[in-house]
């Protein structure tokens, strides 16, 4: 039987497990997917030496950027990313589906005006997303509570400026019609909470993607309807990853 899993710190209620264990069942698929806690991202050594039926493990906070040293090699979108979400192990190789997922959900939405992007956010989610924007043709700009240069996404690419939310006038709100929400703001039991942009500005051209994905609605996005806004929440990101993750270590 193949074996997959998730590995991370702290788990507790599991997407991936939920996802996969349900998809084995409904497909016939004979493999099992588990979740492994351990204290550091170093366990994963002993993990693969432990358990020969390994096909492939997702990874998640805070280990997507301390698994990078014990790989073989990185997928292109991996390296530029400078996280890794999924690991194939026949060759110990890094990928990057967050940025799959974030780019084939939002896709659809775009429109000829959504140019330019606020990324809300600059946690390790925000880097496969600003990635998945420059994919598109989208120029982004990350906006956080305190004012620092962003990593770069790629050895030859300049570090992003972070804006403050007080910087998000009527001029930066009129050109960045995309706005993509990568805090846990909203997150269920805390619905009443949501990022502080100047919502009054929105409107029927605007675009807002949150990657929070319970409740359906967050505030950010029903503060955004209530403009007229598209809005979409993260749940078909995680579906597509998740396939992404699959066909990977399948391939």
């Amino acid at each position: 039987m193949n074996r997959y899993g998730l590995i991370g710190k702290t788990l507790g209620h599991s997407f991936s497990q939920r996802y996969f264990t349900e998809k084995f069942a409904r497909e016939g698929i004979n493999a099992h997917y588990d979740n492994y806690e351990m204290p550091s991202a170093d366990g994963v050594v002993e993990l693969i030496a432990s358990t020969p039926d390994l096909v492939g493990l997702n990874v998640t906070i805070p280990y997507k950027k301390d698994v990078i040293p014990l790989l073989r090699s990185l997928d292109p979108d991996a390296e530029a990313i400078g996280a890794v979400n999924v690991i194939r192990i026949r060759d110990m190789r890094g990928f990057n589906t967050d940025v799959i997922g974030f780019r084939e959900s939002i896709r659809p939405l775009l429109q000829s005006h959504h140019t330019h992007a606020l990324v809300l956010g600059t946690g390790g989610a925000s880097l496969a997303v600003i990635h998945g924007l420059l994919q598109l043709g989208i120029e982004p700009m990350s906006v956080s509570r305190h004012t620092a240069p962003s990593s770069s996404l790629t050895a030859n690419r300049s570090p992003l400026t972070v804006i403050t939310y007080d910087d998000l006038d009527a001029q930066v709100m009129n050109e960045y019609k995309v706005i993509v929400n990568c805090t846990p703001l909203g997150t269920f039991p805390n619905v009443d909470e949501c990022a502080p942009i100047p919502y009054h500005l929105l409107t029927p051209d605007h675009l807002l993607f949150d990657l929070v994905y319970n409740p359906e609605e967050t505030l950010f996005l029903r503060k955004g309807r209530e403009q007229g806004a598209a809005t979409k929440n993260g749940y078909e990101m995680l579906l597509r990853q998740a396939e992404a993750a699959w066909e990977i270590w399948n391939e």
